[in-house]
């Protein structure tokens, strides 16, 4: 099958991707594309990005985001095929043209959900298995303890046009060692500070002597089309290093948790880095469970 390769995508191809990955969310459970590249293409998207789409008919059948710009680890992927057009070759095809258009011919490839035929194109194609992100959740049946904060740390929401740059900074050093997150610009928070979601109320900062010292950014997801029921997130939680061993995290988690329970919302979800135990057994300690996996695999 035949890949379209481009830059920049109107418009009209950035709905009808829009609408194809809403449909591969409807068969499969899960949202093909990570928010990020949702809102890349919702807002004209980053000019290290390649836009595969696989094109037959006029029906567009499949669709892969390569993202080019990490030299270090190398390009990332994600794909997403029309329910009526898989079993045909289109997501070969489509991973194929992913390799050619990384720069040095090694991608990372995401598989949201873990979909068994997602693992086994890619291992049929020589990826392996190489990093794993589980989706954590739990209940608010149960009560949640009241959080305890080192003396003189306040806690008080984010105020925007105000907390931005200290926020960057605090965001950036927390995450040092994981650049998907860490590298986020002002840009890549104002697009955020603009979606509908976004509630300054539940993005939560704990500072010391008006010094930022950690956050928690909650979200609350069930506006878009592949939501099916309003559930509370631990978005972003971060703490500066400078201040760790002080409890924050945990801290942090608690008072998040008790805002998203105070909306009255069910349940609360997160995202967690395997490989990483300590936030792993933070977040189980706390009463979170594993609900689903998205893994990424490598072709060196």
């Amino acid at each position: 099958m035949p890949i379209d390769v481009r830059e920049r995508l109107d418009a009209a191809t950035v709905e009808a991707v829009l609408r194809l990955a809403d449909s591969a969310a409807g068969a499969d459970g899960v949202y093909p594309l990570s928010e990020h590249i949702v809102l890349h293409l919702r807002h004209g998207g980053d000019a290290a990005v390649r836009h595969l789409l696989a094109v037959e008919s006029g029906e567009l059948a499949g669709y892969a985001h390569v993202d080019v710009s990490d030299q270090v680890e190398g390009a990332s992927a994600e794909l997403a095929v029309d329910p009526s057009w898989r079993r045909r070759g289109v997501g070969r095809a489509l991973v194929e043209a992913a390799v050619a258009a990384s720069p040095d011919g090694r991608l990372r490839l995401w598989s949201h959900g873990e979909h068994p035929a997602a693992a086994a194109l890619a291992r049929s194609l020589g990826f392996e298995r190489a990093r794993v992100l589980l989706q954590l959740r739990r209940p608010f049946g149960a009560p949640i303890p009241e959080p305890h904060f080192p003396d003189g740390v306040v806690l008080r929401p984010f105020r925007p046009d105000h907390d931005e740059a200290a926020w960057i900074a605090v965001n950036a050093r927390a995450f040092a060692h994981h650049p998907d997150q860490g590298s986020w610009t002002a840009h890549d928070l104002k697009i955020r500070e603009g979606e509908p979601w976004f509630d300054p109320a539940g993005f939560l900062l704990a500072e010391r002597d008006g010094e930022l010292l950690g956050f928690h950014w909650t979200k609350v997801h069930g506006a878009g089309t592949h939501e099916h029921e309003r559930i509370g997130e631990v978005y972003v939680l971060g703490v500066d290093p400078s201040a760790q061993g002080l409890g924050l995290g945990r801290a942090l988690t608690l008072a998040g948790l008790r805002y998203l329970q105070g909306l009255g919302l069910a349940q609360a979800m997160l995202y967690v880095d395997e490989s990483n135990r300590g936030a792993v057994a933070l977040y189980t300690g706390l009463g979170f469970e594993r609900w689903a996996t998205d893994v990424s695999f490598r072709k060196a």
